[in-house]
């Protein structure tokens, strides 16, 4: 076993020759498999099978007999004739054995010609395979270039909708304390209207009674003015003047409780509206965070 034999893996030194026997056997005897054939069967590097299968052709070949030695100079003088004839006889059988090794020469010089062109052509496929898997696995990175840009792409998406995200949640939060504050402000419009109210219908109720009362006495000064001398004329007339004064003031009050009632009212409106932006700002707030949760699922 040579060094360079010695360095490869028992593993792969087993593989390589079962393979060999295998596809020898599979061509019936009559020829040697190819180097590519033995290193695709059993899936070994290149250098290994080389190596292997150049010992394991060798050793499939028949080896050349030996030649014969020189006779030495005291058989030639024993008898010359005897040595002659001997030596003609070994001079052909070391003939023969010279043409035997030839040949045997020639078919290993043969052999491994056919495996330098095996090489070749196992190193030229090889290189093929190379160019293709070159060619696959550039597609590969071109596509991974592809869908890093798509995710770069996704995720700049994804950032601005997470941005816009916090930006509707903090104007709906914005939105929702503004709408707080008006409620506030409209519970206190509502009170400060409903006791502007209460005093405005109080003060009527207390203007009415004093129109009652100035009916009253006004019906009671006419009484009297009637049985009375001209002389009281006077007396009806700052009469009327007083009911006159009296009906402008209670005038006056039903115009600022109505005044105050379209204010309220106005505030209810604002109010109502505001609720309905909110309850809006609400519902597009939760759209975008479902649309948000759908994004990041992707």
């Amino acid at each position: 076993m040579s060094q360079a034999t010695s360095q490869i893996p028992a593993d792969v030194r087993e593989r390589v020759i079962a393979a060999a026997a295998e596809l020898y056997l599979q061509a019936g005897r009559e020829r040697f498999p190819t180097v590519d054939a033995v290193r695709r069967s059993s899936r070994a590097d290149m250098n290994s099978v080389t190596v292997l299968m150049r010992e394991w052709r060798q050793s499939q070949t028949t080896q050349a007999a030996p030649v014969a030695v020189m006779i030495p100079d005291a058989v030639q003088q024993a008898n010359a004739a005897a040595v002659a004839a001997m030596w003609t006889q070994a001079t052909e059988l070391a003939n023969q054995s010279l043409r035997t090794a030839q040949a045997g020469w020639e078919a290993e010089r043969q052999d491994l010609d056919d495996m330098r062109s095996e090489l070749a052509t196992g190193y030229e496929v090889q290189a093929a395979e190379l160019e293709t898997v070159k060619g696959q696995l550039a597609e590969t990175i071109a596509a991974l270039d592809v869908a890093g840009k798509q995710l770069a792409d996704s995720a700049a998406k994804l950032t601005a909708a997470v941005e816009r995200a916090n930006t509707a949640e903090a104007r709906a939060v914005e939105i929702e304390h503004r709408a707080n504050d008006l409620n506030a402000a409209l519970v206190e419009e509502r009170k400060s209207h409903a006791s502007a109210i209460n005093k405005a219908e109080q003060e009527t109720t207390d203007l009415r009674g004093q129109l009652a009362a100035a009916v009253a006495e006004l019906a009671t000064v006419k009484a009297k003015a009637e049985a009375a001398d001209q002389s009281h004329q006077e007396q009806r007339k700052a009469a009327a003047q007083e009911t006159l004064r009296v009906t402008e003031r209670m005038a006056k009050l039903e115009a600022e409780r109505d005044t105050a009632r379209k204010e309220s009212s106005a505030a209810r409106e604002e109010a109502a509206n505001l609720r309905g932006q909110n309850e809006a700002m609400k519902s597009q707030n939760s759209d975008l965070m479902k649309s948000l949760g759908k994004t990041k699922k992707v």
